[in-house]
């Protein structure tokens, strides 16, 4: 995988962090469909791309922690297990606005890598069988590619069972 070189400041956060981590990646970008029912359906249709190696970046509470949980759009994230990865008792999806407020990023384009304020992160272990994975890029219809070492390395993410 080569870095794509960014274009006349067409760089989001996620990109910028990969290149100032000197991490190989692909930016890959598609024609977003703002009547698409899923953001990351529509990313692995529109890439080719089996929905297990494409996960989506979801920002739970967890006992009053903002924590992120990536997942394949395959799957669910399991609250329960994302709340017990952390050494959590309860976990419930975070407010909407309070997710895009500390990521920077809008829904349906959070991207795990750059946000604005880092949170406790926990990758599907599943990701770990693919040798590459793709995330949100920090904006819909942008796609990163990156190995799943890469991708823990530059969240400092835990990995775990938290997809169902």
């Amino acid at each position: 995988m080569a870095k794509k070189p960014k274009k006349g400041g067409q760089g989001t956060p996620a990109t910028v962090a990969l290149e100032t981590a000197a991490v190989p990646f692909t930016v890959h970008a598609y024609e977003h469909d703002p009547a698409a029912a899923s953001y990351g359906g529509e990313a692995a249709e529109a890439l080719g791309v089996a929905a297990e190696r494409v996960f989506k970046t979801l920002v739970a509470d967890v006992d009053g922690t903002l924590t992120v949980g990536v997942v394949p759009v395959a799957g669910q994230l399991d609250l329960k297990a994302l709340a017990a990865a952390v050494g959590g008792k309860r976990a419930a999806m975070a407010d909407p606005a309070a997710a895009e407020r500390s990521s920077g990023y809008v829904l349906g384009g959070i991207s795990p890598l750059g946000q604005r304020r880092p949170l406790r992160t926990v990758i599907d272990a599943s990701a770990l069988t693919h040798p590459t994975v793709y995330v949100s890029a920090g904006r819909r219809g942008l796609e990163v590619e990156l190995t799943p070492a890469d991708l823990i390395a530059l969240t400092r993410a835990r990995t775990a069972t938290i997809a169902r």
